[in-house]
């Protein structure tokens, strides 16, 4: 295949909001079905994984490195690829996406390189899905921020209610994000 035909690849970032495991999810589907897919993760969400998930972020970021369309650019890399809108990718999913990201986005805020590429994926009018977990939600988090995020061309899909106890068993519903991929396992 081409340089030219390659496909555009899908940006997951990860911040520091509960529900590691969508992320983790998110990504792994993606991979499983050789979709190119950049990741970018806070600090914030790097903590919160370590409380949530037996396997150590960089443990699972060096199993996704081992594939060919995976690749990860740190926080602080404003030069990396993602940063610019002349590279073109099919969208950005965040997942989980904290309420102080949706904040930033819904404000056009872009101080490290998660909330520059979401900004890029809107200023491009390419697909920008936020997968908030907080819960509950007051008039400012889904009302002023969600609203404003969609009306500057975002999607915005409620990350609650994908995990639920079901007799002591943890299930998680599919969700379908980018190329209809699941953002829930399993």
């Amino acid at each position: 295949m081409s340089r030219l035909s390659a496909p555009k690849p899908i940006i997951v970032g990860v911040s520091g909001a509960s529900g590691s495991i969508l992320a983790r999810a998110t990504v792994e589907a993606l991979l499983l079905r050789d979709v190119p897919t950049i990741v970018v993760c806070t600090n914030a969400a790097r903590l919160v994984w370590q409380e949530e998930l037996d396997t150590p972020f960089g443990e699972t970021l060096s199993e996704w490195q081992e594939h060919p369309r995976f690749t990860y650019y740190p926080m602080g890399d404003m030069r990396a690829s993602i940063a610019s809108g002349t590279f073109a990718t099919r969208g950005m999913v965040i997942v989980p996406c904290s309420m102080n990201s949706v904040a930033a986005i819904a404000h056009g805020l872009a101080g490290n390189l998660l909330l520059r590429a979401a900004d890029v994926c809107l200023k491009e009018r390419r697909k920008l899905i936020l997968v908030p977990r907080e819960t509950p939600l007051h008039a400012t988090h889904f009302g002023e921020h969600a609203f404003t995020h969609a009306r500057r061309g975002g999607d915005n899909a409620p990350g609650t209610g994908l995990l639920s106890e079901t007799a002591g068993h943890r299930r998680y519903r599919p969700v379908r994000g980018p190329e209809g991929t699941c953002c829930a396992g399993h």
